[in-house]
C-alpha cells in the first residue's frame, strides 16, 4: 500500500500529461531565461509549465546553452541517465560550478537525485551533481507499477493542498542543518526539501495541475537577477 492514507494508485491515462495555469498568470516578468536540463526525463512538461508562468525557459543540452540561463529546472526521468549523458555532452563540471556558484535549481523525482549530495543506493558508478546536503534512496515505493498519487499539505505553499503524483519515487533518507523540509508522507518519509536556491521533490507537479514550486523557483532566480 502507498505510504499515506489519501494515497491512490497513479495512472497516466487519467493524468494530464501538460499542466494548466492554477494561479495567476506571470512571475517572470523580465527575468533573465531559465532552462531545463534537456538530454533525458520529461522536458516538455516543465517547458510548458515556466511558459505558461510567463519564463522564457529553454532547453539546456550543452555547455554553451546552460551559460545563457540564470536558473535550471532537472526534470523526472532516469538518475543514472542523466549522469551518464551530462558526463558525455561536457554538461557535469559546468552544472556542478553553476550550483556552487548559487544558481537557482529546482529538481523533481531523478532531478532531486541529481541534486544529493549523497545516494544511499546509487548503481556502481553513479554520480550526483550534489548541491544539497541530504541522502536520498532511489526507487523508495517500487517499481513503475507501485506508481501513486496523494494530496499534501504544504504549509510554505499554503493552501489549498498540493496533488502530488509519485513515479518510481526517491525520498530523502537524512537532511544536513541547512535543509529546510517542505513536505512528508503521512509515514514520514521526506519529499520535498529547499537549501538556499535549490529547490528539490520526489513528486511531480509538472503532471498534476500544479505551478506553486515552479513559481517558487522562478521567486529565486528574480532574487538573484
Amino acid at each position: 500500500m502507498p505510504p499515506a492514507a489519501s494515497a491512490r494508485r497513479w495512472s497516466a491515462s487519467t493524468s494530464p500529461t501538460f499542466p494548466r495555469r492554477t494561479v495567476s498568470p506571470s512571475v517572470a516578468g523580465s527575468q533573465p531565461p531559465v532552462g531545463v536540463f534537456a538530454l533525458q526525463g520529461d522536458v516538455r512538461e516543465h517547458l510548458a509549465v515556466l511558459t505558461a508562468l510567463g519564463a522564457d525557459a529553454r532547453p539546456v543540452r550543452r555547455p554553451e546553452e546552460l551559460e545563457q540561463v540564470a536558473g535550471l529546472v532537472i526534470p523526472g526521468g532516469e538518475s543514472s541517465v542523466m549522469d551518464k549523458l551530462s558526463r558525455l555532452f561536457g554538461l557535469r563540471d559546468p552544472l556542478q560550478q553553476r550550483i556552487a556558484a548559487g544558481m537557482p535549481v529546482y529538481g523533481t523525482c531523478a532531478g532531486l537525485i541529481m541534486l544529493a549530495e549523497r545516494l544511499q543506493d546509487g548503481i556502481a558508478g553513479q554520480q550526483t551533481l550534489g548541491g544539497l546536503d541530504i541522502v536520498a534512496r532511489r526507487n523508495a515505493f517500487g517499481t513503475q507499477s507501485d506508481s501513486f498519487e496523494t494530496d499534501l499539505h504544504i504549509p510554505a505553499l499554503g493552501d489549498p493542498p498540493v496533488h502530488a503524483v509519485f513515479i518510481r519515487a526517491p525520498v530523502v533518507e537524512a537532511v544536513g542543518d541547512q535543509v529546510a523540509v517542505l513536505a512528508r508522507l503521512e509515514g514520514g518519509d521526506i519529499v520535498a526539501v529547499e537549501q538556499g536556491a535549490l529547490l528539490a521533490t520526489a513528486f511531480h507537479p509538472e503532471i498534476a495541475h500544479e505551478d506553486r514550486f515552479h513559481r517558487r523557483f522562478l521567486e529565486h532566480v528574480a532574487a538573484r537577477a
